[in-house]
């Protein structure tokens, strides 16, 4: 039977140095190893997975939690197969179980949601397709048959995809009112800065604001462009380390900054990383380049399983570029309702701020109660909830079960809730009339977030 693409085509068939995978493969390991290592010493295994009692689920993966005490076995998992794919040892098994282990440990609570970890799931699987361990490895210096100086191009290209796709996609969802025209929420964090260095007295100028508004917005939807094409690619790889040095200083977004300068090294071409590991491999033997003088990784572009791995590829960038414009779908206000905002590379556009008083009562005798948050929330639980609207069903329906479990009956649940989106004064969110215990989460519109009554134009 005929897959879906022509695997004879000329695409397909050729080869590249496989060095600059390798290179991305050492670096990208690396960083999750220390990544899991940081979390470990900043205490947040503790502090977001083991003391709260009650965890965000996403939708589909409730049943993913926490595995107490043994959540830090998974991190050591985690980090301990992310050394493995840096080295390229046993690589096969060790992506996957990276894989694996990150992406449950970004399930565990939808609290912690970030873009990066979004990217690092994605990335991670992509690098189960390829052979990232034929070149600079462990893998490769043990086993010959499998040491390759050139595999096929596409290997290297599905990287420079996705890292095209972040930044695109980032760029586009930045054109809009709020960010262009009225330069927040920028305008709203930046002053916080004031005790930087240097930076501090600038960062309280208006005009600052909008002219990194747009810089940012021009950064992201050229700086693929730029790193593709060898005439531009110094200065656009220049660009990369100056905004992602600048937002690490200005906002607490950990390893991100660290990881998309590593990440986009692989736009250099493979003499470039052929040199980086000559200088490795006067220390380390496995990273000599001379090791793999001359191979070609052979593939059989023509069996079943190359053809399911190619279509497979192509399926998930297919969803790549779909996902993001899920939004459209649903009605009212992407940056209020939060309907198809996650997974769509909208990173750090709105600061919002909400409060949420849950009232439950007794549907049939009409006693009522309101709950204090904080005896099941930990602060940065209840200020992720007080904004975000499958937050608050989700925990509309754990407050309903709990206090049906001491013996109330007749249990509804109502909210009031006010937010506030960028800076604009703070309005209700969520019909207090409606007795959330009675809906149910879904991919269907929440008709019980109350209108936005106010327009932000653009994508």
């Amino acid at each position: 039977m005929q897959m879906g693409i022509d695997t004879q085509s000329s695409y397909w068939n050729q080869t590249t140095q496989a060095a600059p995978l390798a290179v991305f493969r050492v670096l990208f390991g690396l960083l999750m190893f220390l990544s899991m290592i940081r979390f470990w010493a900043y205490g947040w295994i503790e502090r977001l997975y083991l003391e709260p009692a009650f965890h965000f689920s996403y939708y589909g993966f409730e049943w993913v939690k926490p595995l107490g005490g043994f959540t830090y076995i998974l991190f050591i998992i985690c980090g301990l197969s992310a050394l493995m794919v840096s080295v390229g040892y046993k690589y096969r098994i060790a992506i996957v179980v990276f894989f694996l282990s990150f992406t449950y440990i970004e399930l565990m609570d939808k609290t912690t949601y970030l873009n990066h970890y979004y990217f690092v799931s994605l990335v991670s699987f992509v690098m189960i397709f390829l052979p990232a361990n034929a070149y600079a490895a462990i893998d490769a210096y043990k086993h010959k048959e499998i040491a390759s100086e050139y595999i096929p191009q596409w290997n290297v290209d599905v990287i420079k995809l996705m890292l095209g796709v972040v930044y695109f996609y980032a760029g586009l969802a930045k054109l809009n009112s709020d960010w262009l025209i009225h330069a927040m929420p920028l305008k709203m964090w930046l002053p916080g800065g004031y005790d930087l260095p240097i930076l501090g007295y600038w960062l309280q100028q208006t005009w600052v604001h909008y002219a990194l508004s747009w810089a940012g917005t021009l950064y992201d939807l050229s700086v693929p462009f730029l790193l593709i094409y060898s005439a531009t690619r110094w200065f656009g790889y220049t660009m990369v380390i100056v905004f992602h040095v600048l937002t690490s200083l200005l906002f607490p977004i950990g390893m991100f900054p660290y990881l998309m300068i590593a990440c986009t090294l692989i736009f250099f071409p493979p003499k470039w990383h052929v040199n980086v590991l000559k200088r490795l491999g006067h220390s380390v033997s496995w990273m000599r380049p001379d090791n793999y003088a001359g191979r070609t990784l052979n593939i059989d572009n023509k069996s079943f399983w190359t053809r399911v791995k190619l279509n497979a590829i192509i399926v998930f960038f297919a969803l790549q570029l779909i996902i993001p414009f899920r939004y459209l779908m649903y009605p009212g206000e992407l940056f209020w309702t939060e309907e198809g905002f996650r997974f769509s590379w909208r990173v750090m556009l709105m600061e919002k701020a909400g409060i949420a008083d849950f009232k439950i009562v007794d549907g049939k005798t009409g006693q009522r109660f309101y709950v204090d948050n904080r005896d099941f929330l930990t602060p940065f639980q209840e200020k992720q909830m007080s904004f975000q609207p499958d937050f608050i069903l989700e925990y509309a329906h754990y407050l309903g079960h709990h206090f049906e479990s001491q013996g109330h009956e007749n249990l509804e649940v109502y909210v009031d809730s006010y937010v506030a989106l960028n800076g604009r004064p703070s309005r209700p969110f969520i019909d207090p009339e409606v007795d959330l215990m009675k809906e149910k989460e879904s991919f269907k519109h929440k008709q019980w977030i109350l209108p936005f009554e106010d327009e932000i134009k653009g994508l």
